[in-house]
């Protein structure tokens, strides 16, 4: 939810779901043997990537608007930078902790690998409900957390970007807060900033646009008519708005969207330009009516008879629980590790696809990485240049672990994998082991 993860707090998982979840660092290893596997990796090799290189924990006390002070708990986890500067994004919320961080920097590293982005992995957040702050809290808070990572971050050292919770006002309070320190101004440091300030064009759509490039693709590949196929989304954030919005300009019926309270259901398809995205109007979706509108749940909704479901909201939505009950002929992660291992084993038994999120929704971190390069060269790039090279880069991508899955016969998480972990692998050899 780029990770760069979008900012995503459009869905919800039931409490029974979150009883059989798994830590997103269990989750990251358990795919990091599998795809390890396949490669036939040296295990000492295996046994670094399990492991995050650095991890920053810091208190980050903030006054309350009425004069008292809390003290919040925020991470930044730093996987692997053997191919370049840490990247990945900042959350807000009261579930972030460690193991999350980690496994989620884990994620990014392959997804950087993946897309041949001269990244490395690295993620982060504060364990804070954002709903509960003010807009001054918000900033002090933001402000404070950037000074306590003022030496782990930097342009050419670990780059963050907006994530569930955040946005391009706090990347632009983090780029201030790091300039200030520093003497200059530095738009390279962050990426998902206001345009005005060094940001991209494209960048807020960017997850969105990826999951309905892959989500075509992939239709394709199973001789399956965009034009005739019924999607249900989960959540309707910048990745599942985005993504529905432009599924439905491509011809695709989207007959199911949610939000944190429900989902809403028209099996002859929803009008989804009508109905506010999330970050316009929060919570807008569950209150749109209409003839043929019926209610269900964000749980109901994985499980709808459709072509095509995406889990663009949250993660561990996909589990042992439910994931014999989805319909659906294809799935998509649109949100950071929706579907939980033993889920992603009972697909493949049922031969249900499941499309990764790290190829998915890696269309966050790549804008990320063209906003960086218009930073640091200073120049801008057009709207329509962004989306033309996104386009090719996420076919680039799509046809790489297309490759892999058809000469491998293997799932297109593992051909995935295997695309990300032999790119991170031959750098390590490369750069070989300081002593």
């Amino acid at each position: 939810m780029s990770s760069d993860q979008s900012s995503v707090s459009s869905g919800s998982a039931s409490d029974d779901a979150a009883s059989q979840a798994e830590s997103a660092r269990a989750t990251a290893r358990k795919q990091l043997e599998r795809a390890a596997t396949e490669l036939d990796l040296d295990r000492n090799a295996v046994e670094r990537l399990r492991h995050p290189a650095k991890i920053q924990e810091v208190n980050v006390p903030v006054e309350r608007d009425d004069g008292s002070v809390d003290v919040f708990t925020g991470y930044r986890a730093q996987h692997d930078s053997v191919r370049g500067p840490y990247k990945g994004g900042l959350r807000y919320s009261p579930h972030v902790t460690k193991e999350e961080c980690v496994g989620l920097s884990m994620w990014m590293t392959w997804k950087c690998a993946l897309m041949d982005l001269p990244f490395g992995g690295a993620k982060g957040g504060v364990r804070v409900n954002p709903k509960e702050l003010s807009t001054d809290e918000n900033e002090r808070l933001t402000r404070r957390f950037a000074h306590e990572l003022r030496n782990v971050i930097g342009p050419m050292q670990d780059i963050p970007a907006p994530d569930m919770g955040t946005d391009s006002q706090t990347m632009a309070w983090i780029m201030d807060a790091y300039s200030m320190e520093n003497g200059e101004t530095e738009p390279g440091v962050v990426t998902g900033k206001p345009e005005v300030i060094g940001g991209s064009p494209g960048r807020a759509a960017a997850p969105g646009r990826s999951v309905a490039i892959i989500t075509r693709e992939a239709l394709d590949h199973y001789d399956q008519s965009l034009d005739s196929a019924s999607i249900a989304i989960q959540g309707f954030g910048s990745v599942g708005g985005h993504a529905a919005r432009l599924l439905d300009e491509w011809g695709a019926s989207i007959v199911a969207i949610s939000d944190v309270n429900g989902a809403v259901f028209d099996p002859s398809g929803l009008p989804v330009h009508e109905i506010p995205l999330h970050e316009d109007e929060p919570e807008a979706v569950a209150g749109f009516d209409g003839p043929t509108v019926s209610e269900l749940s964000n749980e109901e909704l994985l499980e709808l008879d459709v072509d095509v479901v995406i889990p663009a909201a949250i993660g561990n939505v996909l589990t042992e629980r439910n994931a014999g009950e989805v319909q659906a002929d294809l799935i998509v992660e649109g949100a950071n590790g929706p579907t939980t291992s033993v889920a992603d084993g009972i697909f493949r038994e049922r031969e249900i696809p499941v499309i990764p999120d790290i190829l998915a929704n890696a269309g966050g971190v790549t804008v990320s990485y063209f906003e960086w390069l218009q930073d640091i060269n200073r120049r801008s790039w057009s709207h329509e240049r962004v989306n033309d090279e996104l386009e090719t880069e996420m076919l680039g991508a799509w046809d790489h672990v297309r490759s892999e899955v058809e000469e491998r016969d293997v799932s297109w998480r593992t051909g995935a994998y295997v695309v990300a972990l032999s790119r991170v692998a031959e750098a390590h050899r490369h750069r070989g082991l300081w002593p």
